[in-house]
């Protein structure tokens, strides 16, 4: 992570600078505005995001910007370069590797753009107080542990606890991947009903409205942006059920080893389960106008249904700016035709 600038916005239209036309051979899906229905882009884009407090964060290939309302009404934008690890090593491009790569990279930028969300609704008085490195390594290291102790190894310490009566691998790993397929829906529909959450799952909207309007290349205006759909079928949301769901397939060949080797299993397959998931997901996202395709990957859109509500334009405006501030540095096709470097939405 090299650089970093900031920038107030004062009420400037969101999409200057970046008049993007629409693409007359390639329009975007949906009715629109006549019957209701939300617009899709058709293309698939190297552009992805996701919400941070009261704000967006957007990458493309070689740079990100965070962009936050701040408590006096104005946009602020950070935007920094990326060094793509994958850039440095050959095995990092490799099927499923690059995916966990991928994977780690997006965590790190997503933890930092939270960082300074945070740090951007804090008076100037409180600029003491801001939150530094050290505060917010251990807030990663406290969620990965809660989300490993959550998703995967309750889901097995409970079924191991009828492991005999079930006296059958597959019946074993079939309960096991119910149940931690339930505990996550589960515990996507409480947060859905947080309060406190609620503007972020309205940010987590604008952000796919307003990469889908740049995928189908329409105009970066909220008004526009407005009009597509809050489901995006790269969504990180739609990623975590994959990965419920593909590991019941992984861990299934290992049958019934003992309890320490079954916990020490799901622990150690989370990256290959991780990097299995993303390639299904980029691949989805790729081919999202099948029919087929789409009905795969319908839970996966409903499920979203709950992680992100619709924005007003002024929600749509930050997500814009956090974009265009990409766009300003770099075109992420052209980056991307020379540098394949795997993005989620």
């Amino acid at each position: 992570m090299e650089g970093g600038a900031t920038k107030p916005l004062n009420g400037s239209p969101a999409g200057a600078g970046f008049p993007a036309a629409r693409n007359g051979d390639d329009p975007p899906t949906g009715a629109g505005p006549a019957t209701g229905r939300p617009l899709e882009a058709k293309r698939d884009a190297p552009v992805g995001g996701q919400a941070v407090l009261e704000g967006v964060m957007m990458r493309g290939v070689t740079t990100w910007a965070v962009a936050v309302r701040k408590p006096d009404g104005t946009i602020e934008t950070e935007v920094e370069t990326i060094d793509p690890w994958a850039r440095h090593h050959r095995l990092f491009r490799w099927p499923i590797i690059r995916g966990v790569v991928a994977l780690a990279e997006s965590l790190k930028i997503g933890f930092r753009a939270l960082g300074m969300s945070a740090n951007a609704q804090l008076d100037d008085d409180e600029e003491e107080e801001e939150l530094g490195g050290f505060a917010w390594g251990m807030t990663i290291l406290i969620s990965l542990a809660f989300a490993i102790l959550l998703f995967f190894v309750i889901p097995v310490g409970l079924t191991s606890l009828i492991k005999d009566w079930l006296n059958s691998s597959v019946l074993f790993w079939l309960v096991e991947g119910v149940l931690r397929t339930a505990i996550f829906i589960g515990y996507i529909v409480v947060i859905s009903r947080l309060d406190d959450l609620r503007r972020v799952f309205e940010y987590h909207g604008a952000e796919h409205k307003t990469i889908s309007c740049y995928e189908a290349e329409d105009e970066l205006v909220p008004a526009r942006a407005a009009l597509y759909s809050r489901l995006h079928p790269r969504c990180g949301t739609s990623f975590l059920l994959i990965v419920m769901v593909v590991a019941i397939f992984v861990f299934a060949p290992l049958g019934l080893p003992e309890w320490y080797w079954l916990l020490l299993s799901r622990i150690i397959g989370i990256p290959l389960i991780a990097g299995i998931a993303y390639e299904l997901i980029k691949w989805a996202g790729r081919n999202r106008q099948k029919g087929w395709v789409r009905a795969i990957m319908w839970p996966g859109l409903m499920l979203q249904n709950l992680t992100t509500r619709e924005p007003d334009e002024s929600q749509i405006e930050v997500a814009i700016a956090a974009l265009n501030a990409v766009l300003d540095l770099e075109t992420p096709e052209e980056n991307a035709r020379l540098e394949p470097i795997e993005i989620v939405a």
